[in-house]
């Protein structure tokens, strides 16, 4: 059933957007290379050997975008700055101008019109020289991380006043490292991601001391990393078993950053038990989850102001004995997921649509972290296909989760202060290329000057900012 109502008046609704996604200018005007260029570029990689080359060429399309973003009424844009195309060779000793001046004038834009940049450090798609020297499997990438970011404070944070370190660890530690399916393609399922992650909580730390004791008087903005969540939902409520599963499942997942960042600077309990002990079994001489010392767990602690989280699906879990070999992050988890059928598909397999699990999702990040302020950053639905304006599919996910959401704050008191919509406007969608379209904008990429097209979609979401949520219409008021 449909529940009516509306969000408190400082709610923020925004559009989300990534930068080697949308910019395109690969190499314009002294930009240096990524993981994704160098990985895109390899035939055989991407759907149709699509890349990310021009994609939506935001890079020259400042204005259009500004307008875009205008015409729909949001508070806020949620994008990401490149790396390389601010320091081509990843270090500071190389600042390229000419990308500074591409995200001024993005900024100034925004802020002329009343849109807030919500702006991510570090959407994916690292600097190629940093990956020679090892990428987040080196430890020098904190100091690195860090003496971007503190470009990106100093140069941006007169205007940026939320910013988000990086989206999504979990698929950065597990895709990237462990199942090695997105760049830099390392296969090390075992070991790799926990080293990873280790990695990226001190980096995220760091940058976030950075702001703390550097620009958050001066500039008064929040900072907080944004990890991916999928609810999961016990298959069979009554058997403690597979309660216990969802929780692993969820502590694995984002408890894994979430636990050390907003709970005691640690890793969730579950977590260094089923780790330890499967590599006990395993005749290692330690546990494959690294341990952070007492000063790390101090300095990690409370390094977020706000709860941000992308969030796309639900899952059922149910508990299960996994082998110990191969080693394997998936096997630690012991877990077995699954779908239900009913639920409507998507053009991503497994990313169905299931609304009722974001409010389960919302109340337990409430529960479980305190009743946080929360941000939901990315939530979509993909579509396969070249041509969407008629889009009533997305239409009604997106209003049947921004009415659970709306259940969440109302009904269950959950401290949500907003949404954005996963996407602008069609763009590259990594693995999947451009035949899988998340966008309210249609962007038609047979043609060079890459015209947008707003979606049926486009126009119900600016109707529900309009109306700040979902109001009883006139007729039954």
């Amino acid at each position: 059933t449909y529940f009516y109502g509306t969000f408190p008046e400082d709610f923020t609704w925004g559009v989300s957007s990534s930068a080697y996604q949308v910019e395109g200018g690969w190499d314009a005007d002294g930009k240096g290379p990524s993981i994704w260029d160098n990985f895109t570029h390899v035939p055989g990689n991407i759907v149709n050997n699509e890349n990310g080359d021009i994609a939506c060429d935001s890079y020259n399309k400042v204005e259009e975008d500004i307008y875009l973003l205008r015409a729909l009424g949001v508070k806020n844009y949620r994008f990401s700055l490149s790396w390389p195309r601010i320091f081509p060779s990843g270090r500071n000793n190389s600042i390229n101008s000419h990308g500074v001046d591409y995200y001024n004038r993005l900024i100034d834009g925004l802020v002329a019109n009343n849109i807030t940049p919500i702006v991510t450090l570090y959407h994916w798609d690292l600097p190629q020289a940093l990956q020679d020297i090892g990428g987040w499997e080196s430890n020098a990438l904190i100091d690195l991380f860090d003496s971007y970011a503190d470009f990106c404070f100093q140069t941006f944070g007169d205007r940026v006043k939320f910013w988000i370190t990086l989206n999504e660890p979990q698929v950065i530690a597990w895709a990237g490292y462990g199942s090695g399916e997105l760049p830099p393609n390392v296969n090390d399922p075992g070991s790799a991601p926990y080293r990873v992650a280790h990695i990226l909580l001190k980096a995220h730390a760091k940058v976030y001391h950075t702001y703390d004791d550097k620009y958050r008087a001066s500039q008064g903005g929040v900072i907080a990393l944004c990890p991916n969540i999928d609810w999961v939902e016990p298959k069979t409520p009554s058997n403690p078993r597979d309660i216990e599963a969802a929780d692993r499942y969820l502590q694995f997942l984002v408890g894994w950053f979430t636990h050390p960042i907003f709970k005691n600077g640690d890793y969730p309990e579950v977590m260094k038990w089923k780790v330890g002990n499967r590599s006990e079994l395993q005749n290692l001489p330690s546990s494959r989850l690294p341990v952070f010392t007492a000063e790390e767990r101090e300095y990690i602690r409370g390094t977020a102001d706000v709860f941000c989280f992308n969030t796309y699906t639900s899952k059922i879990v149910t508990h299960a004995t996994t082998r110990l070999t191969p080693f394997s992050y998936e096997h630690d988890r012991e877990v077995v997921t699954e779908v239900d059928s009913s639920w409507p598909s998507s053009a991503i397999t497994d990313h169905r649509a299931v609304a009722w699990g974001l409010r389960r999702l919302l109340n337990w990040i409430k529960e479980e972290y305190g009743n946080p302020p929360i941000y939901i950053i990315e939530n979509g639905v993909g579509i396969k296909t070249y041509w969407d304006v008629d889009d009533s599919t997305r239409i009604f996910y997106y209003k049947t989760y921004i009415d659970e959401a709306l259940k969440a704050y109302k009904l269950d008191g959950v401290n949500l202060r907003g949404y954005n919509a996963w996407s602008f406007m069609d763009n590259f969608e990594w693995l999947n290329g451009y035949e899988t379209r998340f966008g309210l904008h249609q962007v038609d990429f047979a043609n060079p000057n890459r015209p947008r097209t707003p979606k049926h979609s486009a126009v119900y979401y600016a109707e529900i900012i309009r109306n700040n949520g979902i109001p009883l219409p006139k007729e039954d008021e």
